[in-house]
């Protein structure tokens, strides 16, 4: 039997020039949870990158590493990184088959990335992905129209939202900020 796992809810919020990423400590396979407290989010090259996985844990590991080795290649230039990371993903045999998407950030980009070569920077500063993004980024873009809140308020009440409304995403939140 193939274990499907559901396993993230990772927001990213720009506003008055912060950006915060959040992202939930569930981790599910089928339908049981194996974990409360994962640690989704991290931060890469001198604290200077923020950056959130969702999708499988050990795909979501390996492009850790291997973004990681393209921000030290390129001093921390979170732009150009990005592009080398997203011309590798995309044409190498095993990394294609990762089932895995990042939000990345830094003091001026907050970018989602995935494994098709996809590097979208959002128009309204919010970016979410994984199971319960869409909750999550209803919410954020609510709050963020409708409120004065920070960027990393925003991110820590969207993704409560998100974990009373998806059943893979729970309310033990990590939340960085740059």
């Amino acid at each position: 039997m193939r274990f499907e796992m559901s396993a993230t809810t990772i927001l990213g919020i720009r506003r008055d020039g912060k950006v915060a990423i959040a992202g939930d400590g569930q981790v599910t396979m089928d339908k049981t949870i194996f974990k409360h407290s994962a640690k989704k989010i991290r931060r890469m090259y001198q604290g200077k990158i923020l950056a959130g996985f969702a999708g499988s844990a050990a795909d979501a590991q390996a492009l850790a590493e291997r973004f990681e080795a393209k921000l030290e290649a390129s001093s921390g230039n979170l732009k150009r990184a990005v592009i080398e990371f997203a011309k590798e993903w995309r044409s190498d045999r095993v990394l294609r088959k990762f089932e895995a998407l990042m939000i990345v950030a830094d003091a001026d980009l907050l970018l989602v990335l995935s494994g098709d070569g996809n590097v979208i920077e959002p128009d309204d500063g919010i970016a979410a992905i994984g199971s319960g993004g869409p909750y999550a980024q209803a919410a954020a873009k609510a709050l963020l129209e409708n409120t004065a809140l920070s960027a990393r308020e925003i991110a820590e009440k969207s993704l409560h939202i998100a974990a009373e409304i998806c059943i893979y995403t729970n309310d033990h939140i990590t939340v960085d900020e740059l």
